[in-house]
């Protein structure tokens, strides 16, 4: 099944939970299985460079099939995946807060969070991802 713009907006709605839990503000941007928009959202206050950001480790996800953070573990000097981040204009984030939305084994899409520290980033993904699934 695609990810819905219904869907999409339940996974918005949990990071969002999350990241006024933590008390950041985030930018969360849900895409298709081709890395497309399907929606995002800019708290008040989150940071600009997240629009971006947040769209680039969905689509890095989905791009990938893998969570942006592992990404950043084979991507750094000396690994398999060094220089992976110059890909696709760049487009290709190498830290936390991406990633895939798998179904049946297979990724169909992919949530990117960004506006607080990695670690942030990731539990707000995260949450958006459970809400996916539940």
């Amino acid at each position: 099944m695609p990810v819905t713009a219904k869907k999409a907006q339940q996974m918005i709605a949990a990071a969002v939970e999350k990241a006024n839990e933590i008390g950041v503000p985030m930018v969360i941007a849900v895409v298709d299985q081709g890395g497309d928009l399907v929606a995002q959202l800019r708290q008040d206050d989150a940071l600009l460079v997240s629009i971006g950001l947040s769209l680039n480790k969905g689509y890095t996800a989905v791009a990938v099939k893998m969570p942006t953070a592992i990404l950043g573990s084979v991507s750094q000097p000396g690994g398999q995946l060094y220089g992976i981040n110059n890909a696709d204009n760049g487009r290709i984030v190498i830290f936390g807060g991406g990633l895939p939305i798998e179904e049946d084994g297979k990724v169909i899409g992919g949530i990117g969070v960004s506006g607080g520290s990695v670690e942030q980033d990731t539990a707000c993904a995260e949450a958006g991802l459970a809400a996916y699934c539940s």
